[in-house]
């Protein structure tokens, strides 16, 4: 037992004697500390004893769309250490391909009786996804949270990153560098993260460069056509779907590359190099997430920085104040991204023009 006695009071950073205080019910020991005690054993898989099993706070369910894009691991480990801080016990339901379904895992959580659920990167944030599975939640009702998954038909609240504000200060950044043909890279256009970027990329474009001409390609888009869709590619998120899109943009002669994600510019910076060409002499390319890792890239990757930590604890706070009953406000609460210039962007090239393979 004593063996038991430390790993609790490790996972909980407190005493072993504040943790035989609390397993065997005594005064003494404040409501969190308590808490955190509980959490420690509910995380190591010990049972509690029957006489404390009635503090529990309860279970709350945490779905995440996969593990593979390292922004979603840093999300769930701030959720779940803020869900823990609060009494709570995290449940987290990650996706992949041909696995359990996000309607499925749901199904799951509510057999286990959860207080909430929090979701990231939802179903809710493709346009083309029923929302009335989060409606029917909200009418049980069981409290939920949406992270970066708006949908203006979900009375729920909302914690997204500022997207039109993210496009718009990866295009001044690459004007202020000197870069006329600027490209964005993005997911399908479904998704509302994409549309918000493409939003904020082309007022960036047309307010340093002027409206310009529709032009003559028919748009895929639901905005009015722009001249500058002829430097958009919309393809598959991930790295793959990243080079390809960058080939197609390069050969266009664009210097300078907007990515809806971390892994799209790999792809982007990929491209590149397979034409013989030097990222960032030849080609800019800028991010998005500033996910772990990515400072350490080569180069170190230019890129804007989701407020993980504070969007994460504003999601918790307010399931928690809607499980308590406070009702926390449904509306969106917007993050701002911060730009974090490494080695991936420099000064335009200029006076000549790229070599194409």
């Amino acid at each position: 037992m004593r063996a038991r006695m430390s790993d609790i009071a490790r996972q909980a950073q407190v005493s072993e004697a504040t943790v035989s205080r609390v397993i065997n019910d005594r005064p003494g020991v404040s409501h969190e500390t308590r808490q955190a005690v509980l959490t420690a054993l509910d995380v190591l898989g010990y049972e509690r004893p029957e006489r404390l099993r009635k503090r529990s706070a309860g279970l709350v369910g945490l779905i995440v769309p996969e593990l593979d894009n390292p922004i979603f691991p840093a999300f769930a480990q701030v959720i779940e250490s803020t869900l823990a801080q609060h009494g709570y016990t995290p449940v987290l339901c990650t996706q992949s391909p041909g696995g359990v379904t996000e309607d499925e895992y749901v199904e799951m959580m509510l057999d286990r009786q959860v207080s909430g659920i929090v979701f990231v990167s939802s179903l809710s944030a493709d346009t083309a996804a029923d929302p009335s599975r989060y409606r029917r939640l909200i009418e049980r009702p069981l409290p939920i949270v949406l992270v970066n998954g708006y949908a203006e038909a979900i009375e729920a609240p909302f914690v997204s990153c500022d997207d039109r504000l993210a496009g718009d200060m990866a295009v001044s950044h690459l004007v202020a560098l000197g870069h006329q043909r600027i490209g964005m890279i993005s997911g399908p256009n479904r998704f509302i993260s994409t549309q918000r970027k493409l939003t904020g990329y082309r007022a960036a474009m047309e307010r340093e460069f002027g409206p310009g001409s529709p032009s003559s390609l028919p748009s895929p888009f639901p905005q009015p056509p722009s001249i500058y869709d002829e430097f958009v590619a919309l393809t598959l998120f991930g790295v793959e779907g990243g080079e390809v899109a960058a080939d197609r943009l390069i050969e266009q002669g664009v210097t300078g590359i907007v990515c809806a994600s971390d892994l799209m510019a790999l792809g982007a910076i990929r491209a590149a190099r397979r034409r013989g060409l030097s990222v960032p002499r030849d080609v800019s390319v800028i991010g998005f997430d500033d996910s772990p890792l990515i400072a350490f890239t080569d180069p170190p990757l230019t890129t804007l920085r989701q407020p993980v930590s504070s969007m994460a604890v504003a999601a918790v706070r307010c399931l928690v104040d809607e499980i308590n009953g406070h009702g926390a406000p449904h509306s969106e609460y917007l993050f701002r991204p911060e730009l974090v210039v490494r080695e991936s962007t420099a000064i335009a090239p200029s006076r000549r023009s790229l070599p194409v393979a």
